[in-house]
């Protein structure tokens, strides 16, 4: 059976960097699924948009009657679930849509593909032996981390933001389908991304912009919080990996090694912009401290080993390699920021 993969939230961030990834391949079939909110644009889909392979449908992932339309008319055999609300600041002001989007969407993906795939519990079709249902999450369910530690696929849950726990939640459920149902589910918990496509409210692309624009560059606090980044393109790597040779029912961390306060992203960037775009004045001089975020994580961290060791992933950029081909690609596609 040749593959029907349903890649949900490809025309956000890094569903459209997987879908550049994997669209190549002419035996696959590739159906992007997309609301084309604000995060999500067909502009980030442009470079595949010829390819004979390539099929967008607009759709939400909370219309339970579409998505099971969707199931039967295109029979699914693979599932990569990104579409999903994500920005933390959002949840705090509004988090019902988390709430929408990230549990019931799941959801209603999940049950789905239960009905198309699966005669009953522990029961697969025989076409559909080899179907697998890949969530992608984040490392934001394991709560913050002091200064030393790093989050383990056995970490307890402990998220602290509505965008967080929504994501905790989705994950519960996704494995309750497999140790309930038998279902061939893989769940991914990724480290901050950055890269091309990035929605222009994430912090990378938000000092780029504001710095080329002359604007005030804003640092939450005191601009010590830690995260652990990964280049797009190594995750969306990690992530085609997983699908292919991933344990059922497993989880796997895939993280950067990059941990980096923002206070040394902020500076980097300004820097480098320096020289690729010089000013009268340093870039830095724009840098300003705001209040700091509610509920503020200090420092996420991930132990990547398991899809290190397992499966044999491991990260081509180190931050400071993938944040010049980031600033790059922002320079020559100015209209993203």
């Amino acid at each position: 059976m040749k593959n029907k993969i349903l890649i949900t939230g490809g025309a956000g961030f890094i569903g459209s960097n997987y879908v550049e990834l994997i669209i190549e391949n002419a035996e696959d079939q590739i159906y992007v699924l997309d609301n084309l909110t604000y995060a999500g644009s067909l502009k980030n889909l442009e470079a595949v948009s010829h390819f004979t392979n390539y099929n967008f449908i607009k759709g939400d992932i909370c219309d339970e009657a579409l998505i099971n339309s969707l199931f039967k008319e295109y029979q699914f055999n693979k599932v990569v679930h990104f579409a999903a609300e994500s920005h933390v600041d959002n949840s705090i002001t509004g988090p019902g849509a988390f709430i929408q989007t990230n549990i019931v969407g799941t959801f209603n993906l999940l049950h789905s593909a239960y009905r198309l795939w699966m005669n009953d519990p522990n029961q697969l079709k025989e076409e559909y032996k080899d179907a697998r249902f890949l969530h992608v999450s984040t490392d934001e369910v394991y709560g913050t981390l002091g200064e030393k530690g790093l989050f383990l696929e056995s970490t307890p849950y402990a998220p602290n933001s509505p965008y967080s726990a929504s994501k905790a939640s989705s994950d519960f459920i996704v494995r309750s389908y497999f140790h309930t149902y038998g279902m061939p589910v893989i769940t991914t918990n990724c480290s901050n991304n950055y890269g091309a496509h990035q929605h222009k409210e994430k912090l990378i692309p938000t000092i780029i912009r504001k710095a080329i624009s002359g604007q005030e560059i804003p640092i939450y606090g005191n601009g010590k919080n830690i995260r652990d980044w990964i280049y797009v393109t190594d995750h969306c790597r990690g992530i085609k990996l997983v699908l292919e040779e991933g344990k059922l029912g497993e989880t796997y961390n895939i993280g950067g090694r990059n941990e980096r306060e923002n206070l040394y992203i902020a500076y980097t960037i300004c820097d480098l912009l320096d020289k690729l775009v010089p000013n009268k004045t340093p870039y830095r001089d724009q840098m300003a401290f705001v209040q700091d975020r509610a509920g503020h994580d200090f420092r996420y961290a991930i132990d990547a080993d398991k899809i290190e060791s397992e499966l044999g992933w491991k990260a081509d950029e180190n931050f400071e390699s993938g944040i010049l081909k980031t600033i790059e690609w922002y320079l020559e596609n100015k209209d993203q920021l």
